[in-house]
């Protein structure tokens, strides 16, 4: 599983639109039903509205009408065990359960490997707007 998530991101890199910081990050994310989209970085002057791979991936899939997912694997060209920014976790969150597991490429046949709640213990679900919102009535 991780070594053929972590190539589909590694050939996510090609694409990835990165002029003002170099740094391509590529994305694959599979379904419950073991289709994989994958998605890279792609920058704007206004850093506020780059897109992250992650994102791009999820959004890709969701268009298309998924909404369950079992892994997800980054890489970035540097191999440095990129691990998705705290916004991709918790758009993350928004489909994905705590165990999912994300691999992150170390370069070669190193990866590493943690699960979205390991890498967002607090997360803003649905149930902690129902709560402030109780709390408010």
């Amino acid at each position: 599983m991780p070594d053929e998530l972590v190539e589909r991101a590694r050939d996510a890199l090609d694409a990835a639109y990165v002029p003002y910081s170099e740094y391509r990050v590529g994305a694959a994310l599979r379904t419950a039903d073991g289709t994989v989209f994958t998605g890279c970085n792609v920058e704007n002057a206004n850093y506020s509205n780059s897109l992250h791979a992650e994102e791009v991936a999820l959004a890709e899939a969701v268009t298309r009408g998924h909404r369950e997912f079992d892994a997800l694997a980054v890489a970035s060209e540097a191999r440095d065990g990129v691990t998705p920014c705290g916004m991709c976790r918790q758009t993350l969150a928004e489909f994905c359960a705590d165990d999912l597991p994300i691999v992150c490429d170390e370069g070669g046949n190193a990866v590493s490997e943690y699960t979205l709640g390991e890498l967002l213990p607090s997360t803003i679900g649905p149930e902690t707007l129902e709560a402030a919102k109780r709390s408010e009535e």
